[in-house]
């Protein structure tokens, strides 16, 4: 049995890396965060930033190269790929901190809707990028890139209700705006690059296929955010070794110290315990296991606690800089600390494990 990726799912993953590196650095990142000042006063998107077109040619890029219609049906326009041909695309989307819905859009709502026979009629726009869809998952009031999404989608469970899964357009009533919603949730908030919105009173239109059409969407995305996570993890990893290699006191780098080389080794070990488990979950839901939505969920856990490791470790080494919102790590830390809570935090999906081994 061979447990490695395909030579086309490699090269895959490294063109998509390659376009990321040169159209999505930090300066596209920080440019997708709101100019000026907050409601304290704090200048939260400080830095060099890129023209905010190219914030947009990211999107655009992807959506040429197919990206966006990776797991659509071929005969919808798509590439009709599974998520053991996805995942490796999210994590390099995670490690980029890309300023877009990718998990929302590419993994979620177009092999949805792409499933169920595209009743509203948007999948090709979805897969040509002229749309964004984003989705409210677990009865969250909050909606990722909410000023940017024109397709958006309710997905729920309420197990203690004898309720299953159901996926819902959203599709009337809806008033999105500022209120004490974005005050409650810190983390999400804090990455102000994700546009978080919160929502007012909806209406739902009819549900979206199956209860089991749901369910996999919701381990789509809880695989697509985990993914991303372990790239997230890289890539402040990365920088950590490459500051403290240059970071001197008293005339030797700070990286020679066994303290900070203890911290990143510790990073290191547990991103390298989360993304097998990530990949062993979209081997599951790509081949149809049926603990395929207790694998997603364990690979969800690990990856959320190996990101906030790597959130803790890494800002440590870096001190004082590392907290100033002009200096690139900042960018990372904030999506890490969000989408580690983002579609289920590490307890709930810890939970779903339990529920699933019966414990």
């Amino acid at each position: 049995m061979r447990f490695a990726f395909t030579d086309n799912q490699i090269a895959f993953r490294d063109a998509v890396r390659d376009l990321l590196a040169n159209e999505c650095p930090p300066e596209v990142v920080r440019a997708a965060w709101p100019d000026g000042t907050d409601d304290h006063g704090a200048r939260k998107g400080e830095g060099a930033r890129a023209d905010t077109a190219r914030v947009a040619k990211v999107w655009s890029d992807l959506a040429d190269m197919g990206v966006l219609g990776i797991a659509v049906d071929e005969d919808r326009g798509g590439l009709g790929l599974a998520e053991l041909d996805w995942v490796l695309l999210a994590e390099e989307t995670g490690y980029a901190a890309l300023p877009h819905p990718f998990v929302e859009t590419a993994c979620v709502v177009a092999p949805l809707l792409s499933a169920v026979g595209d009743p509203h009629g948007v999948l090709d726009e979805l897969v040509d990028g002229r749309r964004r869809a984003g989705v409210v998952p677990l009865t969250s009031s909050l909606v990722a890139w909410g000023d940017d999404v024109t397709y958006l989608v309710d997905l729920e469970h309420h197990p203690a209700a004898g309720e299953e899964w159901v996926a819902r357009r959203i599709t009337g009533g809806v008033a999105m705006g500022d209120d004490s919603e974005h005050r409650r949730h810190l983390a999400d908030a804090m990455d102000a690059g994700r546009h978080m919105v919160a929502l007012g009173a909806w209406e739902a239109g009819d549900g979206l296929g199956s209860a089991g059409d749901a369910e996999r969407a919701f381990d789509r995305g809880a695989l697509g955010v985990a993914a991303q996570l372990v790239g997230l993890g890289r890539r402040m990893l990365d920088l950590t070794v490459e500051y403290v290699a240059e970071r001197r006191q008293f005339g030797t780098p700070v990286g020679a110290q066994q303290a900070v080389k203890h911290h990143l080794a510790e990073v290191a070990m547990q991103l390298r315990f989360a993304a097998p488990a990530v990949y062993g979950a979209a081997w599951s839901m790509a081949t149809g296991a049926p603990t395929a939505g207790r694998d997603v969920s364990m690979a969800k856990a690990l990856a959320s606690d190996a990101a906030r490791l790597a959130v803790r470790q890494t800002l440590q080494c870096h001190g004082a800089i590392g907290y100033t919102v002009e200096y690139d790590l900042h960018l990372y830390l904030k999506r890490a600390e969000a989408l580690s809570r983002a579609w289920g935090d590490a307890a709930w999906h810890r939970r779903r494990v339990a529920v699933a081994l019966g414990i």
